[in-house]
């Protein structure tokens, strides 16, 4: 190599950041919260979560974290039987006296096991397996496993954004877009009645964001 070529390297370091642990980043998120302790999942709040409230009664171990102030307020709205007709509180009320509220299930197979499927589709065609595509049962079956994960928060959540359970994240991303531009004043003359609507618009998709449903 002659002495007037000098060879300099076009990228001195490559190497690549590695990410954070997540206490160091939730430590930089929220300053005030110590080692181990996780923070407040009412939006907006920086203080830790102490206190766990069910998220519904489908939910038996899923729980939300919040600071004393805001599980007091949440179990102050909070009705287990929200959402059930008289007939279905008394059966859930016998349900409780016989079983302790404890699941049953019977000897014999189920309607969608595999025996009385093949059963049921001999002599005639039927799509007992679900091989040419979901069927009502499939998809009502599907929905409510769906509407289970959800709890009432993230229900509320939804219903501000006028939106069902079974919105996904670009459903709910599109509805947040168009409720921003027909609820801001600047998009309406300066009109702020729709303040209030922006504000349970804004803290929905907060709390659904938190969730991780967007």
């Amino acid at each position: 190599m002659t002495a007037s070529f000098q060879y300099r390297p076009r990228f001195v370091d490559i190497r690549v950041r590695p990410p954070k642990p997540d206490g160091e980043t939730q430590a930089e998120e929220f300053p005030g919260l110590g080692p181990g302790e996780r923070p407040c999942d009412h939006v907006g709040c920086r203080l830790a979560g102490v206190a766990r409230a069910p998220k519904s009664r489908e939910l038996d171990s899923e729980h939300y974290w919040f600071c004393q102030a805001h599980a007091a307020e949440y179990n102050r709205s909070w009705n287990y039987f929200a959402g059930l007709s008289e007939e279905q509180i008394r059966a859930r009320q016998e349900q409780e006296a016989v079983t302790g509220g404890r699941p049953t299930w019977s000897f014999k197979a189920g309607r969608g096991s595999r025996e009385a499927a093949a059963a049921a589709s001999r002599g005639f065609f039927r799509d007992a397996f679900g091989i040419f595509g979901r069927g009502p049962q499939a998809q009502a079956a599907e929905k409510a496993a769906y509407d289970k994960r959800l709890g009432r928060l993230e229900r509320n959540a939804l219903a501000d954004l006028d939106l069902d359970a079974t919105a996904d994240g670009p459903t709910i991303r599109k509805r947040y877009t168009e409720l921003l531009k027909r609820c801001h004043p600047d998009a309406n003359g300066g009109d702020r009645s729709t303040e209030h609507k922006l504000a349970r618009v804004i803290k929905a998709f907060r709390t659904l964001k938190k969730a991780k449903l967007v």
